[in-house]
């Protein structure tokens, strides 16, 4: 199942970027990527419908996250298909799904759902994968 979830992460690459963002074909933000790309293995992400673009709360995304059945990896044992809570700045937030040598993520710099090669470059906070993989 892990691979669908990168598989679909990676289906969205090209996606435009728009805040609070649910739909490919009218714009994703990390919740809704995430979102999407673990639908795809049937699990339906019970992440946050809407949240501040800045001043979030760490907590209430891994509660959201283990809400869901996903489990805790450690982040460098994370693998293709994992969902990472990244700190992209004081008290902002940001989710990717791993792939194959590096991770899919809503970009709102580049205004886009883009796949970067590697690590992150902000602070991993957690990881998650689907139960049994």
């Amino acid at each position: 199942m892990s691979a669908a979830v990168a598989a679909a992460a990676r289906a969205c690459v090209g996606a435009r970027f728009r805040p609070q963002g649910r739909d490919p074909a009218r714009g994703l933000d990390c919740v809704g990527l995430a979102g999407v790309a673990f639908r795809a293995a049937g699990i339906e992400a019970a992440l946050p419908a809407t949240y501040a673009l800045r001043g979030g709360d760490a907590a209430g995304f891994v509660r959201a996250i283990e809400a869901t059945g996903l489990r805790p990896v450690a982040p460098d044992r994370a693998g293709e298909g994992a969902l990472l809570l990244l700190a992209t700045g004081p008290a902002q937030y940001h989710l990717a799904v791993t792939t194959r040598g590096g991770f899919v993520h809503a970009d709102a710099r580049l205004r886009r759902v883009i796949e970067t090669p590697g690590e992150p470059e902000w602070p991993v906070l957690g990881a998650w994968h689907i139960q049994g993989d």
